[in-house]
């Protein structure tokens, strides 16, 4: 199974091709550069390196959020395309969901991720993690660090838990943190290249069936747009 896959869920995100799960070529968004100008060459150049074209992919996966409300607009629409172009089938991934199959370690127990959704929040969710794959314990947030770290401890309690972020200084900095480290929890660094395992969960998910209509296929932002906050305080 050859899979392209999208990330651009945020200044960090990426692109990247894969066979059967491992990664062909990946390539970075550069933070000074808009999606809507560096998605198509760098996909473009990712497909260069791996001398294949999009008509050679079998599965298109995309980051579903959350995150900048921009950035998810230009990955999701351009997905779109090209599944309607070249009748691909789709998979929409959750980022969270990503980074916290990114983690390593035990293939059991709690694991959060989390990063950093600007304003003074994060984005996070909890998961359990086991053989048979990750099951989401609470939907999806955007919520303040000092938050979330009570929240998972009263969903933990003395459990410790796997973390894996992409910011993890803004969780480990924190009071709180010292009270997880006596349950037994861990920080785990996640790279920021998420491409390579959204493209991975969606094959999980093709395998199983689990294809998203691209008609369907919409971002969970989980926060409100800017736009949308400052209409309604009016």
């Amino acid at each position: 199974m050859t899979t392209l896959a999208v990330d651009t869920s945020e200044a960090r995100g990426s692109v990247a091709l894969l066979r059967s799960g491992l990664p062909v070529a990946v390539k970075r968004h550069d933070a000074n550069s808009d999606y809507s100008e560096w998605l198509l060459p760098a996909v473009e150049d990712i497909l260069a390196r791996a001398s294949a074209q999009l008509r050679d992919v079998d599965l298109l996966a995309v980051a579903s959020g959350p995150g900048s409300f921009t950035g998810l607009r230009v990955g999701l629409t351009t997905v779109k395309a090209w599944a309607e172009v070249y009748g691909k089938r789709v998979v929409g991934v959750p980022r969270l969901e990503a980074i916290a199959r990114s983690r390593g370690g035990n293939a059991s127990g709690l694991v959060a991720a989390c990063y950093d959704a600007q304003r003074g929040q994060i984005f996070g969710a909890l998961y359990r993690c086991s053989t048979a794959g990750l099951a989401t314990v609470e939907g999806e947030l955007v919520i303040s660090p000092e938050e979330f770290v009570s929240w998972v401890g009263a969903h933990a309690g003395p459990v410790g838990v796997n973390w894996v972020s992409l910011d993890p200084q803004l969780i480990t900095s924190l009071p709180g943190w010292n009270k997880r480290l006596a349950c037994g929890d861990a920080m785990n660094q996640c790279l920021p290249e998420l491409a390579t395992e959204i493209g991975r969960l969606a094959e999980d998910r093709a395998r199983s069936g689990l294809f998203t209509d691209p008609l369907q296929l919409d971002a969970n932002y989980v926060r409100r747009s800017d736009a949308e906050i400052f209409w309604k305080g009016r």
